[in-house]
């Protein structure tokens, strides 16, 4: 095709179009004529299962026997989607002499209009076409608009299509309307619309209407995004969007290069990261927060879109509460994206389901600094057998760890799993029995970023493993206690 083709969205609201083919070709075609609104009649000697009911059900007409020209009567358009070449192209000839625009499917040539890749968004839809050469490339591009384009997005285009008048009142000048419409779609309605408030967004939408330029100086907002445990295919869908809106992001130092990579190339980057567990005091760790609390206040009230993105999940030992507190308390819009936490992730990138019928029926998830004899910890329940520990921060204190545990009644011989870098290429897995946990984290030099899994399914992933190296079972000679560090 030398040409390109013309792009043009038909409206088949009670307009007749045929399919000929009665296979799951043509079961997808009609489907998808159904939903825009037409009148559907199937030619086909026989039909699948599908299109018989809907026969049945009075949804479409059928037209029984081989193809013949006069199916074509009243049509507006036709889908040739048969598996027979010549069929299909005796519909096309046909369309063509009485002017009825005919799809082939999988036949570019004898097509005179191509169905394009489609990306719907309620009332919003994006078609993409290659101009039938390379239709995979569309479903590529495709697939990457259905990751970046909230599904919100149709609730917007309801909201405005409603308001399209009164909007056109308000400001007849293009110019001011084409101000009000960057207003609306860089403050709060998409967002309420994102978090299923619409009332809200509605009332949001009546106050930026009758707002002035100068009124609507923009107050910014704040999404606490989970990024994971390092791999950025671990991202959700709604992280990456939200990445992709972002003005300014403060990141963790747990925060893997490669999931900074899919942000936006133009905003501006923050480490907030705080040093190794146990290396401040807790006066450095509240003035480290603090910090962190201002930075967010300063670039929302500059009118930035800031992410706040944070090692696995904010809301699992990542402060994400009292960030939130901060935002509530200063009038600062925001919104929540989970993230894998590190015990799902580092687990299964380990093989070790955190829970089993056999092994374990309960999950702990416990973070500590272990060198205070105080520290409030029930040890009497972490030591409790049939369930499983997984310990993210404060692990430096293995020893600790392991002499409370037995104790309070957990078995030497218990199984345990050191998670370094899980998810990440660098990933290691130390394996032992709880008796043993200190000193072979020291002889493996275990460095943070580390998770321990204490509990019968931690022996899994010696069986189990699937990702990186093998867990490492040998003891090895320890090295300095000077020179070992764990953390998470």
């Amino acid at each position: 095709m030398t040409s390109p083709l013309f792009p043009l969205f038909a409206d088949l609201r009670g307009r007749t179009v045929l399919v000929v083919g009665g296979g799951t070709v043509a079961l997808r075609k009609a489907g998808a004529l159904l939903e825009a609104g037409a009148r559907v009649r199937v030619g086909a000697p026989e039909l699948v299962p599908a299109l018989a009911a809907w026969v049945a059900e009075g949804r479409i007409e059928h037209l029984p026997g081989p193809f013949v020209s006069q199916w074509l009567d009243e049509a507006w358009l036709a889908i040739a989607a048969t598996d027979d070449a010549a069929v299909n192209r005796a519909v096309a000839e046909a369309g063509e002499a009485r002017r009825v625009w005919v799809n082939v499917v999988d036949d570019v040539e004898a097509s005179s209009f191509h169905v394009p890749a489609r990306v719907v968004r309620g009332p919003v839809q994006i078609a993409i076409s290659s101009g039938g050469g390379v239709p995979m490339l569309s479903r590529h591009l495709r697939e990457t608009l259905e990751t970046q384009l909230d599904e919100s997005l149709g609730a917007l285009a309801q909201l405005l299509s409603r308001e399209r008048e009164r909007i056109r009142k308000h400001y007849p000048d293009l110019g001011a309307r084409r101000r009000f419409f960057d207003r609306v779609l860089s403050g709060p309605i998409p967002s309420l619309l994102r978090q299923g408030r619409g009332e809200e967004a509605q009332r949001a939408f009546g106050a930026a209407l009758v707002e002035s330029d100068a009124a609507a100086a923009q107050v910014g907002s704040v999404a606490l995004v989970g990024a994971g445990p390092g791999d950025p295919g671990l991202l959700t869908l709604r992280g990456l969007r939200v990445l992709n809106e972002a003005d300014v992001i403060l990141h963790d130092r747990l925060v893997s290069p490669q999931v900074l990579q899919l942000a936006r190339r133009d905003a501006e980057l923050i480490d907030v990261g705080k040093p190794l567990a146990g290396t401040l005091s807790p006066a450095n760790h509240h003035s480290t927060q603090e910090r962190i609390h201002s930075l967010m206040l300063k670039h929302a009230r500059a009118g930035k879109r800031v992410v706040r993105l944070k090692g696995g999940d904010p809301f699992v030992f990542g402060r994400g509460g009292e960030e939130l507190e901060a935002l509530r308390d200063h009038g600062i819009a925001f919104e929540v994206v989970p993230g894998i936490t590190a015990a799902l992730a580092c687990g299964a990138y380990a093989g070790i389901p955190l829970t089993h019928r056999e092994h374990a029926q309960s999950l702990r998830l416990v973070t500590a600094h272990l060198k205070d004899a105080n520290d409030g910890l029930d040890w009497r329940a972490l030591a409790q057998e049939k369930q499983t520990l997984a310990v993210y921060m404060g692990v430096s204190g293995l020893d600790v760890l392991r002499d409370k545990l037995i104790e309070h009644g957990r078995a030497a011989g218990t199984p345990f799993a050191l998670i370094e870098n899980g998810s990440r290429p660098e990933q290691r897995v130390v394996t032992g029995t709880l008796a043993e946990l200190a000193e072979r984290a020291q002889a493996h030099r275990v460095q943070s970023p580390a998770l321990l899994i204490v509990g019968e399914v931690a022996a899994l992933a010696e069986r189990l493993h699937w990702f990186g190296e093998a867990p490492l079972t040998q003891a090895l000679a320890p090295t300095p206690a000077a020179t070992y560090a764990v953390a998470a």
